[in-house]
């Protein structure tokens, strides 16, 4: 099913310049890309622009939160009484020179790196490109005016990046649900259109999950805490057959329910909301799966000593860490029958292996259906298909965690609503 937005397919590049949007917002430690998925995930629009024939392609991306990141940073070495080489820091944490590198490699071809964004000298270099070269400019957030509430800030930037192109592509669906001058506000003076992974995000997100799912229709979502999801349940009530609810968050809906839980991980202030959702899902003949059994510890660690409960509640003094036997079993009937399955979250502490069992067999039911779109929908779910080697048997794996959420709660994303409609 087509999306509503022009993509790259339709228009003309040629002997164009092309100012590209991009998340290369990639794990680094200390100067070194520690996974470069959303490299990789860019690489078809890249590589399709530039076989257009086109005069200059210029990316741009952030890359972590500098200014968040190097306050708490500071703040720690504060505390412990060390030095903080703020310049050493952001080296290692923000800068573009590892993704150019990298990036250069990934298309045999060479990637310039910018010094800044809109400075001088920045521009300057810009203006010099020619057939078909390639410039990643240096971290977005770097400026203020990127992420600035203020409109008129974020058009001062944007207006900047419009002289670097005569036709702007967005392909970071990952910051789509940003309102920020590189994301959307640029979109306001140039014509603007999709890359293949905005395209493909939005294929699958919004047409398959949102507006036309195949049915049986069953959500799975997991995850710590219901406060961060209580918006997505909501709006699966309204689409799916089957609501599964895993991970921290399943504690408080079982409190919810009057059954005890032990020292899990709960959210009393949410306890009523969680009762609202069970309640809701009765009314719309929406079938809720929680687990029947846990895998419970006395402590919070990775080689804690643990048990198998033989029911949904938990003695005191222990708490759960993953879902049991049991509920492993319920769960994977339930998507035996299914045609499409859309998935948020792990169903226990997964980053440590002894509690990561029941979210790698949701991982490995899922790539054994046949005939089913399945949709990751970004964040730890990601990583937990990567680690059970079946992402290469998923229908979709969305490359944007609070982007995907927020697109199927049904919120308009900033950065989509920006592209001009076909």
């Amino acid at each position: 099913m087509a999306i509503t937005k022009k993509t790259v397919k339709d228009i003309k590049f040629d002997d164009k310049r092309v100012v590209m949007r991009v998340d290369f917002n990639v794990p680094l430690k200390d100067g070194v890309i520690q996974d470069d998925t959303r490299i990789v995930a860019a690489l078809p629009t890249i590589t399709y622009i530039l076989q257009q024939n086109v005069k200059s392609l210029v990316l741009m991306s952030h890359l972590g939160d500098p200014k968040k990141d190097i306050a708490k940073a500071r703040e720690k070495a504060e505390k412990d009484g060390k030095a903080f080489d703020e310049k050493k820091f952001s080296e290692g944490k923000h800068r573009m020179a590892p993704v150019a590198a990298h990036l250069s490699k990934l298309l045999n071809k060479e990637v310039k790196l910018a010094p800044g964004t809109i400075d001088e000298q920045t521009q300057k270099m810009v203006s010099s490109l020619s057939g078909g070269e390639v410039l990643l400019l240096e971290n977005t957030r770097y400026n203020k005016e990127e992420t600035s509430k203020d409109a008129s800030e974020r058009e001062k930037m944007a207006k900047i990046l419009s002289t670097y192109g005569d036709i702007y592509v967005n392909d970071a669906f990952g910051t789509a649900h940003r309102a920020h001058a590189s994301t959307e506000t640029l979109a306001k003076f140039l014509p603007a259109v999709a890359g293949f992974l905005m395209e493909k995000e939005l294929e699958f997100l919004e047409e398959k999950i949102v507006k036309n799912p195949q049915k049986p229709f069953v959500a799975i979502i997991g995850g710590a805490k219901v406060s961060s999801k209580i918006a997505v349940l909501e709006s699966l009530l309204a689409k799916v057959d089957a609501l599964v609810i895993g991970g921290g968050m399943a504690y408080t809906f079982l409190k919810a329910q009057g059954i005890s839980v032990g020292k899990s991980l709960i959210e009393d202030e949410m306890l009523d909301t969680a009762k609202d959702v069970l309640e809701k899902a009765k009314n719309a003949g929406v079938k809720i799966l929680l687990p029947v059994d846990h895998v419970v510890t006395q402590q919070f660690a990775s080689d804690a000593q643990s048990k198998v409960t033989n029911s949904a509640a938990i003695e005191d003094g222990w708490m759960g860490m993953d879902i049991g036997p049991a509920s492993i079993e319920n769960f994977k009937n339930e998507l035996k029958d299914c045609k499409t399955v859309f998935w948020n979250g792990p169903m226990g502490v997964f980053e440590f292996p002894k509690f990561a069992a029941g979210t790698q067999a949701i991982a490995e039911t899922l790539a054994q259906l046949k005939d089913v779109t399945t949709v990751i929908g970004g964040g730890d779910s990601v990583s937990a298909v990567k680690k059970a080697g079946v992402a290469d048997k998923m229908s979709h794996i969305s490359t944007g965690g609070g982007a995907s959420l927020e697109l199927v709660e049904g919120k308009i994303l900033p950065g989509v609503k920006a592209l001009n409609d076909k």
